[in-house]
């Protein structure tokens, strides 16, 4: 029986080629594997190995690759609130507020494009792991709130209280998660 994150993964990857016309077989190629590989990924009916999975990560990263995401990240950069931009799949940083940077001992230029999930509290695991029943991956997600209590990190402050967590798809078909601390 096929696994719900392998359901959710086969509808990523069929929404990523349909967004960049890529067949099935250039997708196969690009991943080193057969082309009913990805059709049994994409159907759900199969999960694929951690290497693939890692690969698989990779090819669906969020990016700022329009004009409009990049207007996003300015936006980010200049509220005057902590807020923070991440991709949804591999938390890495996209943007972030010079308020939220404040919060931070490591730069702005060390933190872009590194995930961030290392300093997430006990509750922000356990709101992710329950992202799937909250309504997260479907076509319109709510926005949610969790509240957290600190880290204890020096280099990614993260501050006890409540933040907000906004899912919305970039220009490229990807998945971002625009972080908003609310105390």
């Amino acid at each position: 029986m096929p696994c719900r994150d392998a359901r959710r993964l086969g509808r990523s990857l069929r929404s990523w080629r349909a967004l960049r016309h890529i067949k099935q077989s250039h997708l196969a190629e690009l991943l080193g594997v057969a082309q009913a590989t990805v059709s049994r990924w994409e159907q759900g009916r199969q999960a694929p190995a951690e290497e693939e999975q890692a690969a698989i990560r990779e090819l669906l990263a969020a990016r700022l690759d329009s004009a409009a995401d990049r207007a996003l990240a300015r936006m980010v950069e200049e509220a005057s609130r902590p807020v923070h931009l991440l991709c949804d799949l591999t938390h890495r940083l996209l943007a972030l507020s010079l308020a939220r940077e404040r919060q931070c001992r490591l730069s702005r230029g060390e933190l872009l494009g590194r995930s961030l999930w290392r300093y997430a509290t006990d509750e922000i695991v356990a709101a992710e792991a329950r992202l799937a029943t909250l309504g997260w991956l479907e076509p319109a997600p709510p926005s949610l709130e969790i509240v957290t209590s600190a880290n204890r990190s020096r280099e990614v402050a993260i501050v006890a209280g409540r933040c907000r967590w906004t899912r919305f798809q970039l220009s490229d078909g990807t998945f971002a998660r625009l972080v908003e601390t609310l105390h």
